[in-house]
């Protein structure tokens, strides 16, 4: 009896998955503390999807950027639901949701990933090539970028997780288990493309960025003409520029940090090491998913007009006629 009360289905005996044995208190917090982060991400990144979206004024190439973080970010909260499935160590939900909640979660990450590295260009070419920013980087053409790192995300990962899309199931050892699995060399080749590769584009462009910005600031303090408009406008704009490249900044260190550790795990399994445990894995994942609900934390922090919006948003000003055309900025 007491056997059987450890398996994730005991009709099924030796074909059921065990369960990990935790306390009560331990199940409770983690729902608990699962639940709230699933909750404040599902939030918090739909009132930046709909602020960014209902105001005009925000419809700018940087924020469309910002749009696709969040929009990635509301899906991770609320892929975040199926990961609280799965807190007791079962997957009820059978073979085909198991898959398809696998293949999406890839998918987000993937374009998560993407658009950070857009990002990142956004702000190299904002700060190290500002006269031409405004031909080179324009709304039509961030609107294909983003379109198009969503595309090869799906593209990516159904080429990658094509042996679990044809036949759900087949990596899963016992019933109740919920994992994808493939081939070692596809596995070395996403490690590559989905981590190595895109880390190191992101520090190399953000490290020239805050070269190149040192570098002005100095020659601005040098420099102190204090007569023309032209030249006070030109050193608002670096100013605004600038700001966006520390707010920027901090979301990509942020997202480094929450990332790093989940990818060193997956080198960590692809080398065959089993020194992680079960609480390890799941402090990884969770750090990884955490992240999410901090975007938005950070643009209330930073944008004064994300503050804005949130209150036009709560005391559903956002209803009235015109609203979208608000003085936001």
């Amino acid at each position: 009896m007491e056997a059987s009360a450890e398996l994730c289905f005991p009709q099924l005996l030796n074909a059921s998955c065990t369960k990990p044995k935790r306390t009560h208190f331990e199940v409770m917090m983690t729902y608990s503390i699962l639940s709230f982060i699933s909750l404040l991400t599902t939030t918090l990144n739909l009132l930046v999807i709909i602020s960014i979206s209902h105001f005009k004024q925000l419809h700018t190439p940087t924020n469309l950027f910002l749009l696709s973080l969040a929009v990635s970010d509301f899906f991770v909260g609320v892929l975040l639901f199926f990961q609280i499935v799965l807190i007791d160590g079962c997957w009820f939900l059978g073979n085909i949701m198991c898959t398809l909640y696998q293949y999406v979660a890839y998918i987000v990450t993937s374009a998560s990933v993407g658009t950070m590295v857009l990002i990142c260009v956004d702000r190299y070419v904002a700060i190290c090539d500002p006269l031409h920013y405004s031909t080179k980087v324009t709304p039509k053409r961030v609107q294909v970028c983003v379109c198009l790192c969503w595309i090869c995300s799906v593209i990516y990962q159904s080429f990658l997780l094509k042996d679990n899309l044809e036949q759900p199931g087949r990596y899963i050892s016992c019933s109740g288990e919920c994992v994808v699995g493939g081939d070692y060399i596809a596995g070395l080749a996403d490690l590559f493309f989905s981590f190595f590769a895109p880390v190191t584009i992101i520090v190399v462009l953000y490290m020239r960025v805050f070269v190149v910005a040192a570098s002005q600031a100095r020659a601005m303090r040098s420099h102190v003409v204090a007569v023309k408009l032209q030249g006070s406008v030109s050193v608002t704009i670096k100013k605004s520029e600038m700001k966006a490249a520390i707010t920027l900044g901090v979301v990509v260190v942020v997202f480094l940090i929450c990332l790093c550790p989940y990818y060193i795990f997956i080198v960590i399994l692809t080398a065959g090491n089993s020194l992680m445990n079960a609480s390890s894995a799941a402090f990884v994942i969770c750090l990884f998913y955490f992240n999410s609900c901090l975007n938005p934390v950070i643009y209330a922090f930073f944008y004064r007009w994300f503050r804005k919006c949130l209150k036009l948003i709560v005391t559903l000003q956002i209803l009235q006629p015109d609203s979208s055309e608000a003085n936001i900025l």
